[in-house]
């Protein structure tokens, strides 16, 4: 249904705008299924979220991991169920382990020093991890989103560190290690996805 749907509005589009080729059309194909696809995702997600009684702490968390994900990138699951799979891991997920996984004291303050090294070593290695899909090609567009993934994870760090609630400190600090763990070769591998600027820089 999702599919029908996007190649019929990528057919409408490419009847507007003639100049279009068959690259781009793909591009735009994709696009469209990613936000379609979201949205039905995204209702799942917060209805197994308000039954699991963590609805409110799902939504910080989306607003807290999301912004980090658009810039560092990561692997996209080849079917919608996989999908919801996958974002249900990363967003309720994370919220359930930052709830029962309590960081206090200096615990939290070496637990987040040392996942936030590791994280900055895989944006240094990876970031922004792309598809083959949807590459990032432009040397300065790759720079931009690999240094707005250092600002985003560092001052989420900062306020997983001075923050008081233990919960939150845990969604930001387990939440972003799992969005870093995305980005990775062995996610990659694991999840039978392609670095798209590895292909086509070879092309």
């Amino acid at each position: 249904m999702v599919d029908k749907i996007c190649t019929y509005l990528t057919n409408k589009i490419r009847k507007e705008i003639p100049e279009i080729d068959d690259e781009r059309a793909e591009i735009i194909m994709y696009g469209l299924q990613n936000i379609i696809g979201e949205i039905p995702k995204i209702f799942i997600i917060f209805i197994i979220s308000y039954f699991l009684g963590i609805l409110e702490l799902t939504l910080m968390a989306v607003l807290i991991i999301a912004p980090y994900r658009v810039f560092s990138g990561g692997v996209h699951m080849k079917t919608h169920m996989g999908c919801i799979l996958y974002t249900l891991m990363l967003y309720s997920g994370s919220v359930l382990i930052g709830k029962y996984i309590v960081l206090t004291g200096i615990t939290k303050y070496i637990v987040a020093f040392v996942v936030w090294m590791f994280c900055m070593i895989m944006i240094k290695l990876y970031a922004p991890a792309d598809t083959e899909n949807v590459p990032i090609l432009r040397k300065q567009e790759r720079r931009q989103k690999q240094i707005f993934s250092y600002v985003i994870l560092t001052i989420e760090f900062i306020i997983a560190i001075l923050i008081n609630n233990t919960t939150i400190a845990g969604i930001i600090i387990l939440g972003d290690l799992i969005q870093t763990l995305t980005i990775t070769r062995f996610a990659y591998k694991i999840t039978n996805n392609k670095y798209g600027y590895e292909i086509y820089a070879n092309i």
